[in-house]
């Protein structure tokens, strides 16, 4: 073999191995395209929301709804307890105070909170026995403070059983979403015939996003709702306080003999 045969044949090897190098890089090339054209191009939460599915992207509203309505109720409830509370407080103290029943059922006629309706509750209770203190009176005097009662607890914990709900409910319909949105992601990778991570991982973020938003609804639910009921727990003990002094204020004017009612000498 001559020299200049040598050198052709290695000439020849050399352009084989580099045409081969070249098409067996063309479906690489081809996938890498792929890729990059099926990667959502905004990887923040709100791209994540608008490239997600139907389902999940109305999942995710849903639990961004009922987060609203979460700090919504605690906002509502912390001023209507807080206001309850004070005035039950401040009537409370008027009760404990060297006063009658009589003076109290006065100063509470145009009340419309809970003490107020338990003082005026008692003097109804009163005027209907025309004056007659017993052991039957007392009984039916408890009876319809202890219905004062629940009513006005009942009152104030209306809106709380929807902190419950959705303190039980969010995680799992957040984790619907993320099932749902994965399931997505499986299609997709059997229709782009690529197991990219590149391809699998804004779906399953997409997918993922859902069950953050159901954390995000969830823990706040249930934190507000131990909170409110603590502090529907201390109102209620308010309201049995008031009661209480009502009858111990009944049984302290009914031992003097001095049991005067203005609606009942009315």
């Amino acid at each position: 073999m001559s020299a200049r045969d040598f050198i052709a044949r290695n000439f020849h090897r050399k352009i084989v191995a580099a045409a081969t190098l070249w098409v067996t890089s063309l479906p690489a090339a081809s996938f890498a395209a792929t890729d990059a054209a099926l990667l959502p191009r905004n990887l923040s939460p709100w791209g994540m929301f608008v490239n997600a599915d139907v389902v999940v992207q109305a999942v995710m509203v849903g639990l961004a709804f009922a987060s609203l309505v979460t700090w919504t109720v605690w906002l509502a409830k912390t001023i209507e307890i807080s206001r309850a509370s004070r005035a039950a407080r401040r009537r409370l103290g008027l009760l404990e105070s060297d006063t009658t029943l009589s003076r109290v059922e006065h100063d509470s006629h145009h009340g419309s909170d809970a003490v107020a309706q338990i003082i005026q509750s008692a003097a109804r209770e009163m005027s209907l026995s025309h004056g007659v203190v017993n052991d039957c009176f007392k009984e039916r005097t408890a009876l319809r403070l202890e219905r004062v009662e629940a009513a006005m607890s009942r009152q104030i914990a209306r809106g709380t059983g929807v902190l419950a709900t959705i303190g039980a409910t969010a995680p799992f319909v957040g984790l619907f979403g993320t099932v749902w949105g994965i399931m997505n992601s499986f299609i997709g990778i059997s229709e782009a015939h690529t197991t990219n991570l590149a391809v699998v991982a804004p779906g399953i973020a997409e997918a993922l996003l859902a069950t953050a938003l159901g954390l995000i609804a969830a823990i706040p639910a249930v934190v507000i709702y131990n909170h409110l009921a603590r502090s529907i727990a201390g109102y209620r003990a308010l309201l049995g306080d008031a009661s209480a002094q009502v009858m111990l204020l009944i049984s302290r004017e009914d031992g003097r003999g001095e049991f005067r009612m203005g609606r009942a000498a009315e």
